[in-house]
């Protein structure tokens, strides 16, 4: 069974994007090392400073659960939450072929 592959769109409100960015770049380093996980990356959009995109691989749906589930995202949560301007948006991907 091929790896389950997530995008994650998270947008900073106005004048909270450093905050965001700390809080994020914290948050994937320490996701990196979950059992269970192949990549975390993490970008800011150039075409829309503020906008956040992770780039995951997880092993399988229970280790995204797990992850899901881990102290460390919730408390990443907690403190970048009053920050975002909305939920984050969070894509598990299925491929296509063409």
């Amino acid at each position: 069974m091929p790896n389950l592959n997530v995008v994650a769109t998270i947008v900073a409100k106005p004048g909270s994007e450093e905050t965001v960015r700390a809080g994020l770049s914290t948050l994937a380093a320490v996701s990196r090392q979950e059992s269970g996980c192949v990549a975390y990356d993490l970008y800011e959009s150039s075409a829309a400073p503020g906008t956040f995109v992770t780039v995951e691989e997880w092993t399988d749906q229970g280790a995204l659960q797990a992850h899901l589930e881990t102290p460390h995202l919730q408390a990443a949560l907690s403190s970048i939450g009053a920050h975002l301007d909305g939920a984050p948006a969070i894509h598990p991907l299925t491929p296509v072929d063409v």
